[in-house]
């Protein structure tokens, strides 16, 4: 039933267009397109994906009787390799279009709130804005290689829009002068507790997410486009009128002790409290935490390196984690047991070059997450130990 409704629609407005463009010209004048065409501002979910919002291109056909949204950032997850091509970032992601109401029950199903913005264009405008929806959902055009940052869900309605109309192309800054990707993305997770999601994302994202936005690449974010269509105007505004679709109140999360803070700080007191214990199952145990220690910071250094050179993800590359995290540490956590020389001396250049990078923390060109704090305080602690201490008695 629901392919057949796609379909009576697309062939319906194919038709219509065909009548419109061979109709004079002074009657393209006049707007007898019948045709409105609005931008949906979805508020922030639950999910990963879902927490920075989502856009949406709504049109509405009197004469059809058809009310359409066309939504970018649709991906596959059903797709063999899905996982793989994710990480890799070869992933396809693709437009798709369903009826307007059942566009609104999903997202009221998911409690998040709809706004349209009303676009004031022209007969013609909105005829060819029309017709490039209609020609990006074709089989053959629908997928294309997503980029949060510059190619996603938002960007690419604000660029078929923009693209159509000749009007309206002054926009006012949606954030403060001097704004990074990584400041903007923090403002959402932060203010949805997704504090290990924060934290993930600054592992992987390298010294490319801390440039400036300009006022364009700030469009990325549904908010930040939304706010840049209220103030786009020339001789008269972008926006016709804004209305709330179906406005909600924002739940606010309860308090968690489990962040990546607390559970790091925590750690490094019981591993420091625990260092000072004669008992033999103290020693034994830190011998077996320093090794499970070291070998997963070098595991995550090499996982630095695997998104910096081998996938598509530009904003992974230059990524100073890698100060922190030594691929060489996933070997020598083999030797934590070990009275050798060479190897107390490695573990001794570990804690010098972590307390060197601890003082320049905050001047990186980079911005780290605090939340590593503790984690390289811990390093440097228990490479000191590895360094200066007898094996058989710590």
């Amino acid at each position: 039933m629901k392919n057949r409704k796609r379909y009576t629609f697309l062939i319906t407005h194919f038709l219509l267009l065909i009548i419109y463009m061979g109709m004079p010209a002074i009657t393209k004048a006049q707007d007898s397109s019948h045709i409105r065409i609005s931008l949906l501002t979805c508020t922030p979910g639950e999910e990963l994906y879902s927490t920075f919002g989502h856009s949406a291109v709504r049109v509405t056909d009197s004469l059809s009787k058809t009310d359409i949204v066309f939504s970018y950032g649709n991906f596959p997850s059903y797709e063999d390799g899905f996982y793989l091509k994710f990480i890799r970032g070869k992933l396809l992601y693709y437009i798709d279009y369903e009826d307007f109401q059942d566009f609104v029950n999903d997202y009221q199903t998911d409690d998040r709130g709809i706004t349209e913005q009303v676009l004031n264009l022209t007969a013609l405008e909105k005829i060819n804005i029309d017709e490039a929806l209609l020609e990006n959902i074709k089989p053959e055009n629908k997928f294309y290689k997503y980029d949060f940052f510059f190619d996603n869900c938002t960007t690419r309605n604000r660029d078929i829009i923009i693209n159509n109309d000749t009007a309206h192309i002054f926009f006012t800054p949606a954030m403060p002068a001097g704004t990074t990707f990584r400041q903007a993305i923090h403002l959402y997770l932060d203010r949805n507790n997704k504090a290990w999601s924060k934290l993930g994302i600054d592992l992987m994202l390298g010294k490319p997410c801390d440039a400036v936005m300009t006022t364009a690449q700030s469009q990325f974010l549904p908010d930040n486009l939304m706010v840049t269509f209220d103030s786009c105007k020339s001789s008269t505004p972008l926006v016709l009128s804004k209305k709330d679709l179906y406005p909600y109140t924002a739940i606010q999360s309860s308090f968690s002790l489990f962040t990546p803070n607390f559970i790091f700080w925590t750690l490094l007191l019981i591993i420091i409290v625990l260092s000072f214990s004669p008992a033999a199952f103290a020693r034994n145990f830190l011998l077996g935490f320093d090794g499970m220690l070291f070998f997963l910071t070098g595991f995550f250094g090499l996982v630095f390196i695997f998104m910096w050179t081998c996938t598509d993800h530009t904003l992974c590359q230059d990524n100073f984690n890698l100060l922190w995290a030594w691929p060489t540490h996933i070997i020598m956590a083999l030797f934590v047991r070990s009275k050798n020389e060479l190897v107390k001396k490695y573990f001794g250049l570990t804690a010098i070059a972590l307390a060197l990078l601890l003082a320049v923390w905050f001047f990186l060109p980079q911005q780290m997450n605090n939340a590593l704090l503790p984690v390289i305080l811990l390093l440097i602690y228990r490479s000191t130990a590895r360094c200066i201490t007898p094996t058989n008695t710590l």
